[in-house]
């Protein structure tokens, strides 16, 4: 970390990170005072809002999908209670229209998961009229497309047969797809 680094974050250093994936809640919180920032974390929509609330940091990273509900709630607090603040939204089902909805309500910038680190930092800290480098290593067409189905599946209930009428593909076809891992 440079001083650099440090006068790009700017004199409020304060940082919520929303995630129920607690595993990548901590290597991302870890990460992220390495580089400078004071870090709070909270695992659900409801301890989100309630820090978002109380204290509103100048910086926030919000997992889109979370077990008690949609980060965008998160989201719509933070920019309520403090307009300046830069939000990046992250989730594991990239799809255009969440995207779409994400920025419209406030957030500054959306990444897929997996996002390390340096891909949030970056987002975090970029200019208003820049925009972040392409990803190193972008997700793949097959990654894409196998994305899209396990969302498709997780919207109707882990129901095979609508998400195969949905999808307009055959039953089998989708079973054989949901049985095998994710590309990479």
């Amino acid at each position: 970390m440079t001083d650099s680094d440090l006068q790009d974050i700017g004199e409020d250093r304060s940082l919520l990170i929303v995630d129920d994936d607690e595993p990548f809640l901590k290597r991302l919180a870890k990460a992220m005072e390495k580089r400078g920032f004071e870090v709070e974390c909270a695992g659900t929509v409801v301890a989100g809002r309630a820090i978002a609330t109380a204290r509103p940091p100048a910086y926030a990273v919000i997992d889109l999908r979370l077990e008690d509900g949609n980060g965008l709630d998160v989201v719509e607090t933070l920019r309520a209670k403090r307009p300046d603040s830069r939000i990046v939204v992250l989730t594991g089902y990239g799809a255009i229209a969440t995207a779409v909805a994400a920025v419209k309500i406030g957030a500054t910038d959306y990444l897929s998961k997996p996002a390390d680190a340096n891909d949030v930092t970056a987002a975090l800290l970029a200019g208003e009229a820049s925009l972040p480098p392409p990803p190193e290593n972008p997700m793949s067409a097959d990654r894409v497309r196998w994305e899209h189905i396990q969302r498709v599946y997780e919207l109707c209930d882990r129901n095979v047969s609508e998400t195969a009428r949905r999808l307009n593909m055959h039953r089998r076809t989708l079973q054989r797809i949901l049985a095998k891992r994710s590309p990479r």
